[in-house]
């Protein structure tokens, strides 16, 4: 009878230790709703946000400031996150996150509202990367596959229901509630968090060392190259003088940040991020990644209006597909991973991905809306195939210790490929325009046209012929990764035991 004792305590303790783990991812996806839907949810009630404060000309900055702070703070939030532990910087990003929605929400013009949407970035970044990083904490290798797809089915779900929660918002009730719709899902998360999740203690001596010199040498250093790609060829030409001293200031500050990183004991970006091999791939690869999401993301809605002629919400589903189909792929690769390996599987991802965007320009003109939506679900698939596999993979090459700083590094990438991407695609795709149309306008310009029913059958046709353009760009990112993944990462990444 004694010798069961110790069976029914460990039983019991095991049992309590799973729901605490359950409260704990609850909590992780509540936490990956709010950032994702903040990505989302504003841009439908910009006309609301426009009427209301004014300020028409700067309104992309309430995108742009967003995204700018939580790429500059993920390799900061990394860093922390290994010093100090996952739950005290989740607790304060999510408290600087539900403290920005609150300073949206009474925002009382533009400026104070960019300026408030900064601060939701500030702990936007704690949010990704920390999240992120918690899971692969959680789960043993063999069960990572399973919290990454609920991480991307939330993800997919925000991105899809963000817009028309947003507008539904806007029209009937007040843009406002945009942020204060944060407040009830950050508290669940936040009590969550303090709640259930429990740390083991770290050495004292670590844990005092931080880089404050060299995360804030990273902070001014990437706000002022990031600003240069978001606002070059927008907001001013790329060769004109603020261009061309944002990229001179942020040249010399990466000079800066090599020399504080170099002297700093914990630096926020250590060297070996960048002389591992494992980690160095995986970084280019989803820096390519981001870069090539940026053809379906931001041009396919226009090419679905403007050629096919879909009305907005019809459009806003031919790009949604890819969201159902990438977290499907995701949770499925790991039958793939586990027989050929993470690389090999990010290998086929990426191949097909290459191969689909290539079959984007042999689309009919104009085409049917199920054609761009076919090739989407494929592409949702294989970049599913290519994702999580590196994600996992890299993870489970680094202990706790390094595990916040490799996570964000990684995040930090993607998102940069993305900010890149963004600048890059558009001037492929108002040189393509200008070239066709004689030098007149650019894709904005052509898109109000077709709206109002000015443009003719000529325009339509050098829009099709833009996207393509984009298209084959993106597809030669993925040709990119491909290579590095081909010549950089070993076959086999260099496995933890757990």
């Amino acid at each position: 009878m004694g010798s069961t004792t110790p069976a029914i305590r460990g039983g019991a303790g095991r049992r309590q230790d799973t729901r605490r783990r359950g409260a704990v991812v609850a909590a992780l996806m509540l936490a990956m709703a709010l950032a994702a839907l903040d990505s989302t949810v504003v841009s439908t009630a910009v006309p609301q946000i426009v009427g209301d404060l004014g300020g028409f000309s700067v309104f992309s900055w309430l995108f742009s400031g967003y995204l700018l702070a939580v790429t500059v703070t993920l390799p900061v939030y990394g860093k922390l996150s290994d010093t100090f532990g996952r739950k005290p910087v989740l607790v304060a990003g999510a408290a600087v996150f539900l403290l920005g929605s609150v300073l949206c929400a009474a925002a009382w013009n533009m400026g104070a509202l960019i300026a408030f949407r900064i601060v939701q970035g500030l702990g936007g970044g704690a949010l990704q990367g920390t999240v992120q990083t918690l899971a692969a904490d959680l789960y043993p290798l063999a069960e990572r596959p399973k919290i990454q797809s609920k991480l991307s089915t939330v993800w997919a779900v925000s991105a899809v229901a963000g817009p028309g929660l947003g507008g539904v918002l806007a029209a009937y009730a007040d843009w406002r509630w945009i942020f204060l719709v944060n407040l009830p899902i950050g508290a669940a998360a936040l009590w969550l968090i303090v709640r259930h999740l429990h740390e083991p203690e770290r050495e004292k001596a670590r844990r005092a060392r931080v880089d404050w010199a060299g995360a804030l040498a990273v902070f001014a250093c990437g706000g002022v190259l990031l600003t240069a790609l978001v606002q070059g060829g927008v907001a001013w030409p790329w060769l004109s003088a603020p261009s061309l001293a944002l990229f001179g200031t942020g040249l010399a500050l990466v000079a800066v940040v090599v020399r504080i990183e170099r002297r700093a004991a914990e630096p926020i970006i250590p060297g070996w991020v960048w002389r591992r091999r494992t980690i160095a791939a995986v970084n280019l690869a989803l820096g390519a990644l981001g870069l090539l999401m940026v053809a379906p993301s931001v041009f396919l809605p226009t090419y679905a209006q403007s050629v096919l002629g879909l009305a907005p919400v019809a459009a806003g589903f031919v790009l949604s597909v890819w969201t159902l189909s990438w977290p499907v792929s995701a949770a499925l690769s790991q039958h793939v991973y586990r027989r050929i390996g993470f690389r090999d599987t990010a290998l086929l991802g990426i191949g097909l991905a290459a191969l689909i965007l290539c079959a984007f320009p042999f689309l009919p003109y104009p085409g049917s809306w199920w054609q761009p939506t076919l090739l989407m679900l494929l592409l949702g698939g294989a970049l599913g195939l290519f994702q999580l596999p590196l994600i996992v993979g890299v993870q489970s090459t680094v202990g706790w210790s390094e595990r916040g700083t490799t996570t964000a590094s990684v995040l930090f990438c993607r998102q940069t490929g993305q900010t890149l991407g963004a600048s890059l695609f558009g001037a492929v795709a108002n040189g393509v325009l200008a070239a066709r149309l004689g030098g007149a306008g650019d894709l904005d310009s052509v898109t109000r046209a077709l709206d109002a029913g000015t443009a003719p059958e000529a325009t339509r046709r050098a829009i099709a012929g833009a996207v393509h353009a984009v298209y084959l760009g993106a597809a030669g990112a993925a040709a990119v990764a491909f290579v590095v993944l081909l010549l950089v990462a070993p076959r086999r990444f260099p496995v933890l035991q757990d």
